[in-house]
């Protein structure tokens, strides 16, 4: 069970240290926390997001969550440093939907003509892409929201890679504002955002210790693209 806990009177505009909670405890008071609320008590070493007023602290992923994510950050800060096309940003990095929910995806690109959005402790405005890895304790209804908030800030690119049914999905912002599924052809999808960028589904899915080398993928990424 959840572990939650309700501080009636406390005020965020106090001086307070930052906020020390349990993995997977939730943490709300007598009204809807903002995104600054939430700024003043959670520090860069706290995994928490902010959704509907209300600090959800994360659960600790798993070891293939992890394994992939190193993979796939390193090879877009390598890919996108020698391209010189913006910036890779990790999960600790928040993004403001609303004025009481901040998220943090998995991983961000935020493109070289665009990077003033990046602020102190958030992007005030959309990444051009957003990536989400699923793990097996990540409901349904979790997944889907995420992809309507993401859709509702206006994010041009999202993937969603589910580790567990071994399955990746794109989406594509379209001119009215939704997102549409793009349909995926072969074993290599290629980036809308990032120029030049692809990469081969089955990667997603190798045993911790046995991904293909990053070097080597950006050479060969950089000889062929233009």
């Amino acid at each position: 069970m959840v572990e939650t806990k309700v501080v009636e009177t406390f005020s965020p505009r106090m001086s307070v240290p930052p906020l020390k909670l349990a993995p997977g405890t939730i943490f709300s008071i007598d009204r809807p926390l903002t995104v600054d609320d939430f700024y003043e008590l959670v520090n860069e070493d706290t995994n928490a997001e902010l959704i509907e007023g209300i600090i959800f602290m994360k659960s600790p992923v798993s070891y293939q969550h992890e394994t992939l994510f190193d993979f796939l950050h390193k090879l877009l800060s390598l890919y996108v440093e020698e391209r010189n096309l913006g910036q890779i940003l990790g999960s600790r990095t928040a993004v403001r939907i609303t004025k009481y929910t901040a998220r943090e995806p998995d991983l961000l690109f935020v493109s070289k003509d665009r990077l003033s959005i990046i602020h102190k402790n958030e992007l005030v405005e959309a990444p051009d892409l957003a990536i989400e890895i699923v793990s097996p304790h990540d409901s349904c209804r979790e997944i889907v929201t995420k992809q309507v908030q993401y859709e509702q800030i206006g994010i041009r690119e999202f993937w969603l890679i589910d580790q567990p049914k071994q399955q990746v999905i794109i989406y594509d912002l379209h001119v009215d504002g939704r997102f549409v599924k793009r349909p995926l052809e072969g074993n290599i999808i290629p980036s809308t955002t990032v120029k030049g960028f692809q990469i081969k589904i089955e990667w997603f899915w190798c045993e911790p210790g046995k991904f293909p080398s990053t070097l080597t993928i950006v050479h060969n990424l950089l000889k062929y693209s233009s």
